[in-house]
């Protein structure tokens, strides 16, 4: 006899990049699947990823490249299905991407062609997959497997399934569908959780130094930034709330409430000792004129008000060797 509508094998809770690869994976091995998704489409994340045109993968993914408590666990998983195994499949979608920085591989046009392979992975696979789906509950059954009750467009379904899939991801960005269901059934069934925090997230200041953001909004860097024993060389941008880009992004990963970044805005000189150097072979420049060869204008001019106010017209000669020394160690440690 033919299962009942509401019976699956697999419901994947969650339509982004993991729900939909787990579900096309599962379908494919003959398992009835169903996809719920609480947002009105499908990958919203995924065509809004890396810009629009989403870092689908790097040439090298390594173990190390992962944040985990248990670091051993991308090692296995790796093993069964790599970088390799993907690049693949984009290939045999005639995908065209493009190599960028630390091998990273983006689409070159738009990210919606991988979400058009995730998708037909998933059609190919008969994965049954609904929009516009809110969870309710989801209660394990005495005999095995679980019930759940959604709202699916308003209207109440009930759903039974052998196995559950959650991947409905973090807290980010609720207007693309994220929320803390997923922690919400992780203490339901006595799941541990580890303590949250954001990552992967641009700094918002709300001191005096928002200002300088906003005046500075646009204006991009290649920084070296350090916090907790980690660092990251990869471009800043400045934004009318504080400071993002790669090189931040990366490095909230690292950091916790309270503790200081460092940026280096000249990772490629020593510059005590550039400054030094330039005192000595162009005495009568000024120091703004002497940095706005490695520096935007704009930002030389917002540096000078922090560091040497007093010291618009002083030329290099004029001033000691001691206050070039301290700034040289603000340009390479610029602390926030």
């Amino acid at each position: 006899m033919p299962q009942p509508a509401s019976d699956f094998d697999v419901i994947v809770l969650g339509a982004g990049a993991s729900g939909l690869m787990c579900a096309a994976t599962a379908g494919q091995r003959g398992r009835r699947v169903l996809v719920l998704e609480r947002a009105n489409r499908i990958g919203k994340k995924i065509l809004m990823s890396g810009g629009g045109r989403c870092n689908f993968t790097n040439y090298s993914v390594e173990a190390d490249n992962f944040i985990s408590a248990n670091p051993h666990f991308c090692k296995s998983a790796l093993k069964r299905y790599n970088q390799w195994d993907f690049i693949s499949m984009v290939g045999s979608y005639a995908i065209d991407y493009e190599e960028r920085k630390h091998q990273q591989l983006f689409c070159r046009d738009s990210a919606k062609p991988i979400l058009d392979m995730l998708e037909n992975e998933c059609l190919q696979a008969q994965v049954d997959i609904r929009t516009h789906c809110e969870l309710s509950s989801v209660e394990r059954q005495e005999s095995g497997g679980f019930t759940l009750q959604v709202e699916q467009q308003g209207r109440p379904v009930t759903l039974r399934c052998q196995s559950l899939v959650v991947a409905t991801g973090g807290l980010s960005i609720p207007t693309l569908g994220g929320s803390g269901i997923g922690y919400q059934l992780a203490e339901q069934f006595g799941l541990k959780l580890t303590p949250r925090h954001a990552g992967l997230v641009p700094f918002t200041f709300s001191d005096q130094f928002k200002a300088v953001c906003e005046r500075l909004a646009g204006l991009a860097l290649d920084v070296d930034v350090s916090c907790n024993g980690q660092h990251f060389s990869e471009a800043m941008l400045f934004t009318h709330r504080g400071l993002s880009g790669p090189a931040m992004l990366q490095i909230s990963n690292y950091w916790h409430s309270g503790d200081t970044l460092r940026v280096d805005l000249l990772p490629s000189l020593d510059a005590a000792q550039w400054l030094l150097d330039e005192k000595q072979h162009q005495p009568r420049s000024r120091l703004k004129t002497r940095l706005c060869i490695h520096l935007a204008k704009s930002l030389v001019a917002e540096l000078q008000t922090l560091w040497w106010p007093a010291d618009d017209d002083t030329a290099l000669a004029e001033m000691p060797d001691r206050q070039l020394r301290e700034i040289g160690a603000l340009l390479n440690g610029w602390q926030l």
